[in-house]
């Protein structure tokens, strides 16, 4: 199933009990505009490189569209199109005033030199600069960008705008960022991990965590998490799963990554090592958070998989059939539009910071993602327990619920 059909799969299980008609559907689902861009630049060795970028604006009912900016060599126009969906019912879940976008450029980061990616965004951001914009289309970080790409992002737009920082979000804080942006998606993992096993009646200290993949988000969620007292006892990147039973010591293994230019687990020795795929598999696991691609649990390998909650870090890490066939097992799933909207919200934070002219402080921000979230969830809990559906099923129908309301209410 391709990427955009599963999110289609999810909208229609909502649709049906929300008694959408065709049309609205339709409607609903299909993109404001999407771009095609040829982007070519200079590499440091004088050789001409073109790349292929992409910006989908699916939708804008609810206020101007927001989304993260991908650099990724998978990058295709069918998972920017499901992403910038999934970007709509995200936000219409945690009640931000924003539609969905989502942008990126099919080329690998690492094998770009500091200079080549700058050329690369200025040259993505010249094809961009009338579709975006602080009331139009607001990016923001993704897979393969950082806060540097996000300034390189701003400053171009503005030689043809002038100067106006909200145009992107996740910029660095000495340039009108939010405190608290490069941490808000996995502290929102670990904020909605906390709330959902109270919800289930369990302790973080009998709760073991295995994290698949430990970038920005898995590293932040395992920090929250520990610092919580649940008991880390397995994360893994592309080099392999690092587990303790017992539990990892994460400060030890934060401070490993930070002395290693990489970024990456790849030697490090006080645990045992597994290969990657087999964090997915752990038996003696009560929470598993898939926080790296998309697509790791499928109808392949779902029989395997034994954790009885799922928290969604990454953006579609379970396929449609995956998803059906752990829910029937009593798997409780925390879908992707509420369990990593922490991004998007503390995005919102920053936008909002940029247009009063005035910063937050690093507290303020994470009691106002807090609210926002914990809000969101038992408005979710609530909806799912009413329905007798899912959670997934439960954010999407207060989502399109949202969504179609203010599309009526404009008259279109």
């Amino acid at each position: 199933m391709r990427a955009f059909e599963a999110v289609q799969y999810y909208f229609d299980q909502a649709a049906e009990i929300l008694e959408l008609p065709a049309a609205v559907r339709e409607t609903l689902l299909m993109a404001k505009r999407e771009v095609t861009v040829q982007v070519t630049i200079e590499r440091d060795n004088g050789e001409l490189a073109t790349f292929v970028g992409y910006r989908v604006q699916h939708n804008n009912s609810r206020g101007p569209m927001k989304g993260g900016l991908r650099y990724h060599h998978e990058v295709n126009l069918d998972e920017v199109r499901s992403l910038a969906s999934l970007m709509t019912w995200k936000t219409a879940v945690v009640d931000l005033p924003y539609g969905g976008a989502k942008g990126g450029i099919g080329v690998n980061p690492r094998e770009l030199s500091l200079r080549e990616k700058e050329r690369l965004t200025r040259a993505f951001v010249d094809q961009l600069r009338d579709v975006v914009g602080p009331d139009r289309d607001i990016p923001a970080p993704d897979m393969g960008t950082d806060f540097r790409v996000m300034s390189w992002f701003r400053h171009q737009w503005e030689k043809y705008h002038g100067f106006n920082p909200a145009v992107i979000t996740g910029k660095p804080v000495e340039e009108y960022g939010a405190k608290g942006r490069e941490e808000a998606t996995g502290r929102g993992v670990g904020i909605l991990t906390t709330k959902l096993i109270g919800r289930l009646g369990k302790k973080a200290e009998k709760c073991r965590v295995a994290i698949q993949g430990f970038g920005n988000v898995g590293s932040h969620a395992a920090k929250f998490l520990h610092d919580a007292q649940f008991p880390i006892v397995a994360v893994s990147d592309v080099t392999g799963t690092y587990y303790n039973p017992e539990g990892l010591n994460i400060p030890d293994i934060l401070r490993y990554i930070l002395e290693h230019p990489q970024g990456q687990l790849s030697g490090y020795s006080n645990c045992e090592h597994l290969p990657s795929d087999a964090l997915l598999e752990l038996e003696e696991v009560e929470i598993l958070i898939p926080a790296a691609l998309g697509g790791v649990i499928t109808a392949e390998n779902v029989d395997r998989i034994r954790a009885p909650i799922i928290i969604e870090g990454a953006n579609g890490p379970l396929f449609p059939l995956a998803d059906k066939l752990l829910h029937e097992r009593g798997v409780i799933v925390l879908p992707d539009i509420l369990a990593n909207a922490g991004g998007v919200t503390v995005s919102y934070f920053e936008w909002v910071q940029n247009r009063q002219h005035y910063r937050w402080s690093l507290d303020r921000v994470r009691r106002e993602l807090e609210h926002t979230l914990v809000d969101a969830f038992e408005h979710v809990w609530e909806t799912s327990q009413q329905h007798d559906v899912s959670l997934r099923t439960a954010a999407f129908i207060i989502a399109i619920r949202r969504v179609r309301r203010a599309w009526e209410l404009a008259g279109r």
